[in-house]
């Protein structure tokens, strides 16, 4: 029977190249989710066709330009690394499904039945959840299973913030470094933002930052001078989470730091806002504020860390399926 069971692993997504109509189309596909962008439709839309997509994909695709890889976009590649590792691990068929660009999670659905699959677990990689991520990724895995006459039964992953294997990996990701190179003088702990209406209205979204990074901290032993939690990635004039992460590096290049680590447990793989934006521009923030040695932690990425607490997180998950 454990050849009817597959999951559906889910990421953000990428745009197809790293040139300006591959963003526009990507960029239009995902600032056109009302899970992303919560504003009425006849204030959005002229924002967003008479002024985001006329700029900003210009911009975003030389940011990708700079960090494409001769396989194509960092995320996808290392999504592919992922899916495949995984199935060897759980010994089951595992599609990736993007939820915006390609391939997507429609297509993963699609490719996992092929197979003869009757039951899928959807595992997206959020470690914590946010309405705008994975209550998104939800809203597309059900709206392609509407399109079935014949449904596979499904279940899902909603988080795995507080999870003790992924917690140890990220602990052994930073720890590994710091024997290589020693440790820095202060960790910053930084996830991507959210608006911060979102978090009033009820997202769990920052309740679980805070307790992933706390049990970081502990992980590493790191007393609360030693490290710090922020935000990145702010999109747009309203007020997102704070403290701020390119504002707190600011602020500790001023102090003088001679060193400061940033790793990013939210990211499951890097990509452009862990690549282009911690690792170039903040680095740069830091530098340029007086900061001595700046690195950034990578992604789990396909670390075998990594895929043994993924592995983990679906038994359970496929408790009584396989």
């Amino acid at each position: 029977m454990a050849g009817h069971v597959g999951v559906l692993l889910s990421n953000l997504g990428t745009p197809d190249a790293p040139e300006t109509p591959a963003l526009r189309r990507y960029l239009r596909e995902f600032l056109s989710d009302r899970r992303v962008i919560e504003l009425p439709c006849w204030k959005w839309w002229p924002i967003l066709n008479l002024f985001v997509l006329t700029t900003r994909p210009r911009r975003s695709a030389a940011l990708y330009r700079a960090i494409w890889t001769p396989e194509g976009s960092p995320l996808l590649v290392t999504g592919r690394a992922v899916a495949a590792a995984l199935a060897r691990e759980l010994a089951l068929p595992v599609a990736l499904g993007m939820r915006y660009g390609k391939p997507s999670i429609a297509a993963a659905l699609d490719l996992l039945v092929a197979e003869g699959c009757d039951r899928v677990l959807l595992l997206p990689l959020y470690p914590q959840y946010a309405a705008a991520t994975t209550a998104s990724t939800f809203d597309a895995f059900f709206a392609a299973l509407r399109a079935r006459r014949d449904l596979p039964a499904a279940r899902t992953v909603r988080d795995y913030h507080a999870d003790a294997g992924y917690v140890a990996a990220l602990a052994s990701s930073a720890r590994e470094l710091w024997q290589r190179e020693g440790p820095p003088r202060r960790l910053l702990i930084s996830f991507h933002g959210i608006p911060r209406r979102y978090a009033d209205a009820g997202d769990p979204y920052p309740r679980q930052c805070e307790a992933t990074a706390r049990l970081l901290a502990r992980a590493l032993g790191l007393g609360d001078g030693a490290w710090a939690l922020a935000y990145q990635s702010r999109f747009g004039r309203e007020e997102w989470l704070t403290p701020y992460t390119d504002e707190t590096l600011r602020r500790w290049g001023g102090e003088g730091l001679d060193s400061a680590d940033v790793i990013c447990p939210g990211f499951a793989a890097d990509c452009l806002e862990t690549l282009e934006e911690i690792d170039v521009g903040n680095r740069e923030v830091f530098r340029g504020a007086g900061g001595g040695r700046f690195r950034y932690v990578g992604a789990l990425n396909a670390r075998a860390d990594h895929i043994a607490a993924l592995a983990a997180i679906a038994r359970r998950n496929l408790a009584g399926w396989a």
